[in-house]
């Protein structure tokens, strides 16, 4: 594809950078002149900033949303054999973190509706083994977490949230992250509050459990050559916060903007063939993808990119069926809605930016294929 017939890119970083250009350059500024690059000022604000918006008593700044999933788990002190439960159909860092402290995942299919974890499927697969639950907040939705927690109630689990996609995004007036006993968020660039680099944030009420991820972000230490536990280097520097302070300004205007450009998408496409995104009533999508589902996708992914409109496939190849949980001894057709799924869904561009004229051309144009 030629740049020059790009209607849409998938996301538009430049444009949102553009819009906040001048705070953000100030922003950095100030931390380099403070020359405190490492666990500075900015980091502990914004740790206070977004533990207050996701109502929680605590945020811990990490080095990526993957070091958000890990070290929480870490920090359970799980032995090899001890099983975690999540879904097979997400971002392998959320079953990658449970291998990485030598716990096995266990998978459950997800509701073919809503992407996220079927929660009717959950109970039968828990055994003495089981130690923690691990929903996935899928494109931006949360996860049904009332009879998650009270799974967890029951059989003394451990709730990790992976919010890594739905920061701001709210389940019955909750929002994501505050719910379970911990909530992982990811700042990836592409992600609703995005840094220029990687970064992440724990959420927490628990006291002990800060302290403790506190010192295992920092090579299991709260005094300098004094080391607790084995912990690991998981900082999230000074210039990607003060990055991120700027942009969590802005963070409730933009998602309004992505739920109104959501709206857009699922009036418009109104054809049999195609599956808009379910919506929970209870819940509140913030849309970090727009993911339809369609038939010959790879056809129309193919078509679409021809015509100047890039898509991405979340994910064309369900977890128990990559070569890493091989060992796991999964098989095609143990979680049949998660295998269908990967071979129907298709993200469009979605972004604040987006104009509405291209959301008309973008809807335009898959109808046309689709016809």
């Amino acid at each position: 594809m030629n740049n020059k017939n790009l209607i849409a890119p998938l996301v538009d970083l430049k444009a949102e950078y553009k819009l906040i250009e001048d705070e953000v350059n100030t922003a950095i500024k100030k931390v380099l002149e403070s020359s405190s690059f490492v666990l500075g000022e900015e980091v502990t604000l914004l740790e206070e900033e977004i533990a207050n918006y996701c109502q929680v008593k605590y945020a811990i700044g990490v080095s990526s949303g993957t070091d958000a999933l890990f070290l929480p788990l870490l920090a359970l002190d799980l032995k090899p054999g001890d099983e975690v439960i999540t879904t097979p159909f997400t971002f392998i860092a959320t079953a990658e973190a449970i291998a990485l402290c030598g716990a096995k995942p266990v998978f459950v299919d997800i509701n073919p509706f809503t992407f996220n974890i079927d929660i009717s499927k959950i109970e039968n697969i828990i055994t003495p083994k089981t130690k923690a639950l691990i929903p996935v907040h899928l494109y931006g939705q949360p996860a049904d977490m009332t009879p998650i927690m009270e799974l967890a109630k029951k059989y003394n689990l451990f709730v990790m949230e992976d919010a890594a996609q739905a920061i701001g995004a709210e389940y019955k007036g909750k929002k994501v992250g505050s719910m379970g006993h911990v909530g992982a968020l990811s700042f990836f660039p592409a992600k609703n509050l995005g840094c220029y680099g990687d970064g992440g944030m724990i959420l927490t009420n628990d006291d002990e459990l800060n302290q403790k991820l506190r010192m295992l972000r920092v090579h299991g230490s709260a005094i300098r050559y004094v080391h607790k536990y084995i912990g690991t280097n998981a900082r999230l520097d000074t210039i990607q916060a003060a990055i991120l302070r700027v942009k969590l300004r802005y963070l409730d205007e933009w998602t309004e903007k992505r739920r109104n450009k959501a709206n857009i998408y699922s009036n418009l496409l109104n054809h049999p063939e195609i599956k808009t995104p379910y919506v929970e009533s209870h819940n509140y999508h913030v849309y970090n993808q727009y993911t339809i589902r369609v038939k010959n996708r790879d056809s129309l992914k193919s078509k679409l990119l021809e015509e100047g409109i890039p898509t991405a496939i979340h994910y064309p190849i369900p977890l128990h069926l990559q070569e890493a949980f091989s060992y796991l001894k999964y098989k095609e057709e143990s979680f049949p809605e998660s295998e269908a799924a990967a071979k129907e869904v298709l993200s469009l561009p979605m972004y604040p930016e987006l104009k509405e004229d291209c959301v008309d051309t973008i809807v335009n144009l898959i109808l046309k294929h689709i016809k």
